[in-house]
């Protein structure tokens, strides 16, 4: 940087002089008035939209959103920016990404509602002997939650694994851990997909917030997730399982009265737009000469189109004639729109929150960390996501935010976006706790005290997290 650059933001000046406070990695860059305000208005206006959301029992939607507000007006914008910012981040969120969580609730309420996801499921299961089972466990849930949000397919899933491990003869120990340990690699199944693989909505956010290149995200999240998931689910379950005792799981709702669509039908719908997104890496990996005759294919990957063509292929892979019927149309689209609501409205708040923290120069403020520092720009990336989880419970809402302060850095240090998406979504998921409704959730429906759900659930989160980082770190120095 040259000398005598003055960076103004919101009318604080920050002097770099060229020699004590330069940002390109030799020097230091040292706390000012201004950095010390924005800090405590961002740890105080988190700090209010927890409390908010887990001692006042506001819905996210409000918490995050007084949040917001807070985070503008503590340091030192204008009430009037802070709504613009609001509104800014909101609206890009939901128009970015609200199409795809919608067509995403749409898929997964087809797949539940005609029993394809659970058919799938029971025959995996049914192959199995019981040493086997919980890696076909853990590979149901793998495949079946990419198209499902995590708390569809935790449960849809986990009744047909409990009742599966039920009727699997145990070969010694304890029958509760047996059973658990099928349950729990399900699970690890849906949470890792959930953070490293799209088309989940969760890593396609961070995908469009940091211009990630999105088959390469897909092939690298793969990468990730498989290790991770072996680690996290069926090895870890071994040790974590010993000596909890389950009581009884809550029990889904039943599929709508329509003959089953068979296995082969309802794999073509779960895997439909995961592959229609792969497709759109083919032209680049075809000869200049004939690559344009695929040009199609880029415009089928778009995510939004991806999922709108396997919604219309499901209806009658899956519902075969009953598709049009009027009560399975309903039945379809009231599945999807009771929690579309709420999931839009959260991720909506969770954009304004990241956008008041980037107007206010949070960005900048990391960018000049990681310029004046050794860290890792994904470490970074990681530590925020883990900072956001743990104070708000949500890993979409941690991922909104780590991903829009991020870009600036992205830019500055020339950091792979494609490895910092996964980064990010690895401290999104990291020690579910308390404040997490996932965390409920999962104890109803595995059967454990609240003890053993942080002996199981949370401890498997953190190692999908950690692990998650360590294979980052590795991989991204090798491709």
């Amino acid at each position: 940087m040259a000398h005598g650059v003055v960076i103004v933001r919101h009318g604080w000046e920050d002097r770099y002089d060229g020699r004590t406070n330069r940002i390109d990695g030799h020097g230091t860059h040292p706390m000012n008035g201004p950095d010390t305000q924005l800090i405590m208005a961002a740890i105080v206006g988190v700090a209010l939209s927890v409390g908010l959301i887990v001692k006042a029992r506001f819905h996210p939607f409000i918490g995050l959103l007084c949040g917001a507000f807070a985070v503008g007006l503590l340091a030192g914008l204008p009430a009037a920016d802070t709504a613009k910012a609001v509104q800014k981040g909101a609206g890009d969120i939901l128009g970015g990404t609200g199409l795809v969580v919608a067509l995403g609730l749409a898929l997964g309420a087809m797949l539940q509602l005609s029993d394809g996801a659970a058919g799938l499921a029971r025959s995996a299961l049914r192959l199995c002997s019981p040493a086997r089972a919980p890696w076909a466990s853990l590979l149901v849930g793998l495949v079946i939650g990419l198209p499902l949000f995590f708390e569809t397919g935790l449960v849809l899933l986990l009744p047909i694994v409990a009742s599966a491990a039920a009727a699997l003869p145990v070969l010694a120990g304890n029958v509760d851990a047996a059973r658990l340990r099928l349950m729990l690699s399900a699970v690890t199944g849906l949470s890792v997909v959930h953070a490293l693989v799209p088309p989940h909505p969760g890593p396609l956010l961070a995908v469009d917030a940091l211009n990630a290149d999105l088959g390469l995200t897909i092939v690298y999240g793969l990468i990730v997730a498989l290790p991770t998931a072996i680690v996290a689910g069926p090895l870890l379950a071994r040790f974590t399982t010993r000596g909890i005792v389950l009581g009884e799981p809550a029990m889904a709702t039943p599929p709508i009265e329509v003959p089953a669509p068979s296995n082969r039908r309802a794999l073509v719908a779960v895997l439909l737009p995961v592959a229609l997104i792969a497709a759109g890496q083919i032209e680049s990996l075809l000869p200049a000469a004939i690559a344009p005759r695929f040009g199609w294919l880029s415009v089928a990957s778009n995510p939004v189109l991806a999922l709108l063509v396997a919604c219309l292929a499901a209806l009658p892979l899956l519902f075969g004639r009953a598709a049009l019927r009027p009560p399975i149309q309903a039945a379809i689209w009231r599945e999807t729109m009771l929690p579309a609501g709420a999931i839009l409205l959260a991720i909506g708040a969770g954009g304004a929150l990241k956008q008041v923290l980037v107007t206010v120069g949070l960005s900048d403020l990391l960018v000049r960390a990681a310029a004046g520092t050794s860290l890792s720009p994904l470490v970074l990336a990681w530590g925020i996501a883990v900072c956001i989880r743990l104070a708000t419970g949500s890993a979409t809402v941690a991922t909104i935010t780590a991903a829009g302060v991020m870009p600036a850095v992205v830019s500055a240090t020339g950091v792979s976006p494609e490895w910092t998406v996964l980064a990010i979504g690895a401290g999104s998921v990291f020690f579910s706790h308390v404040n997490d409704p996932g965390f409920w959730l999962v104890k109803s429906y595995l059967g454990t005290d609240t003890p053993g759900t942080f002996r199981t659930w949370s401890v498997l989160e953190t190692v999908i997290s950690v692990m998650g980082l360590m294979l980052v770190m590795l991989a991204s120095q090798l491709f």
